[in-house]
């Protein structure tokens, strides 16, 4: 007896992996976008105290704003490569099977450790 055709593909399947990664890509270059404000803010606060006093360095927020800058291109890069890998799976009929990590919580935990170098860059000031 002749197995029975699978049944047709989903195209939500393929319309959710395409918004996950778009929605990755949005928070990456607001990452972005943010370290770039970051970075310049140290030297607008230079330039505002030079018009009183000395200069005063740019201290922290170059760094920081940098840091977002690599952590927004580092997570769309990963979005990418999980998305081919969704998409591979999808392609190979196979369940979906969770990843033994996750973007979302290693985005959360660096950007908390972020914010605080921010909050004790600013506590300095």
């Amino acid at each position: 007896m002749p197995s029975a055709p699978p049944p047709p593909e989903d195209p939500r399947v393929r319309f959710a992996a395409e918004r996950t990664l778009l929605a990755w890509i949005r928070t990456g270059l607001a990452m972005m976008g943010f370290g770039f404000v970051v970075a310049r803010f140290g030297l607008f606060l230079r330039e505002v105290s030079a018009l009183g006093e000395s200069p005063r360095p740019l201290g922290w927020s170059q760094g920081l704003g940098v840091a977002l800058i690599v952590l927004g291109v580092l997570v769309n890069v990963l979005a990418a490569a999980e998305h081919r890998r969704v998409i591979g799976r999808i392609d190979r009929n196979e369940p979906y099977q969770a990843p033994w990590w996750s973007l979302g919580l290693l985005v959360a935990a660096l950007l908390a450790a972020l914010g605080v170098g921010m909050v004790s860059y600013l506590l300095q000031m």
